[in-house]
């Protein structure tokens, strides 16, 4: 007797393809990773999730391979002293994606250790056969090329498969070595702009708020001089002011214990209340980063600090091409935030700029720069997470 083989038809591998439930593997880094990873995955309720992130995405249904915190490392000094914990993590992480078989291997930020993953499942025969198969490396967030290292465009071009960047100045620095990019607004405009005006309440209180940092090499080096200023101001008129600082869930612990020795004791709230808090900021003193993109965005006068490792800071200066590190200031052009980088980080030059942004007509015109660059931020065909999610089924 003979038997027959049966193929099935074009139309039902395309059934069975699109009943698939698409699996995705998702990386982020930091906390504002963390906050996109888990938006994104709240637009994609069909998908099967797996993979790396904090509290917001393991809100969402994410069951973390390991702490976000092993990733929130930065400075190439910092970097070098954690290098230990970030190569297990990387192979870790690898034989996840191998074993997994996910349709995209999705990271948010993160790139060094995103990067250093791919590469490894690339060099692997099994990795190499996925790929075949169809697994793809998408990554949001584009290195600021147009900043500093502008050769890095060309290595994402050779790693990642597509790119989900902010900004459509950034795609052509892409697209000219063969990455598909796209651009999707900055992912936190989205329920931010215009949020001031409509959640404000009246109050007597005025908040100093402090944001030193999400990463711990970042909160070690500017609680001190947050305590300074805190200190200073309290000493010199600011007496019925209120501080506030909102703590990220890797350094809660940490300036939970070093504020407790602290002479004027600041309240201490969780990251997921920062935006109520941003609300009523009279003035906010903060570490360079997607904070000060936040409160840009709410109108908030700022003021932004820095400081690294001294030998990375030299790095830095050797490299950088702009003027300024607020994306706010760089999107406009101009100095709206005042920036006190490394050794320029000190007590007297923030009193100093905090005293200006306490003068009426200043506070009005910071305010007034702030808000012209409300456009600037978003995109009008949808809000990032929206907008990356519809890609991303495109895409499988």
């Amino acid at each position: 007797m003979t038997l027959l083989k049966i193929v099935p038809s074009a139309a039902s591998v395309r059934q069975k393809m699109q009943n698939k439930k698409i699996k995705i593997f998702i990386i982020a880094g930091e906390v504002s990773g963390d906050v996109l990873g888990a938006r994104i995955m709240q637009h994609m309720p069909d998908v099967e999730f797996i993979g790396i992130g904090g509290e917001n995405m393991q809100a969402v249904g994410l069951k973390s391979l390991f702490p976000m915190s092993d990733l929130a490392v930065m400075g190439a000094i910092e970097v070098l002293a954690h290098a230990r914990t970030l190569t297990r993590r990387i192979n870790q992480t690898a034989k996840e994606i191998l074993a997994q078989k996910p349709d995209i291997v999705l990271s948010i930020d993160a790139p060094g250790f995103a990067k250093s993953v791919i590469k490894k499942i690339r060099q692997d025969d099994a990795g190499c056969e996925l790929i075949n198969a169809g697994m793809r490396f998408h990554h949001v967030v584009a290195p600021q090329v147009w900043a500093w290292r502008p050769r890095r465009a060309k290595k994402y071009a050779r790693i990642f498969d597509k790119l989900y960047a902010f900004f459509d100045f950034e795609i052509p620095y892409f697209t000219k070595y063969g990455l598909d990019t796209v651009a999707v607004g900055h992912p936190i405009s989205d329920g931010l702009i215009g949020r001031k005006n409509t959640t404000t309440k009246k109050t007597s209180e005025k908040i100093i708020t402090l944001v030193p940092g999400s990463r711990m090499s970042e909160v070690k080096r500017l609680l001190p001089l947050m305590h300074d200023v805190a200190d200073m101001l309290f000493r010199n008129g600011y007496s019925k002011y209120k501080f506030v600082i909102p703590t990220v869930e890797t350094t809660a612990e940490y300036v939970r214990q070093e504020t407790s020795r602290w002479a004027v004791k600041p309240e201490l709230v969780p990251a997921s209340q920062r935006y109520d808090i941003y609300d009523k900021t009279y003035i906010a003193i903060v570490a360079s980063g997607t904070v000060s993109a936040e409160l840009a965005m709410l109108h908030i006068p700022t003021i932004v600090v820095y400081k690294m490792n001294p030998i990375t800071t030299w790095i830095v200066r050797q490299i950088i091409r702009v003027k300024w590190v607020s994306l706010v200031n760089i999107l406009l052009n101009r100095c709206v935030y005042p920036e006190f980088l490394g050794p320029a980080a000190t007590t007297e030059n923030v009193i100093n700029a905090v005293g200006q942004l306490s003068i009426p007509s200043v506070r009005a015109k910071m305010i007034n720069t702030l808000k012209s660059a409300d456009d600037l931020w978003r995109r009008p065909d949808g809000n990032p997470s929206q907008l990356i999610a519809s890609h991303i089924k495109e895409s499988v």
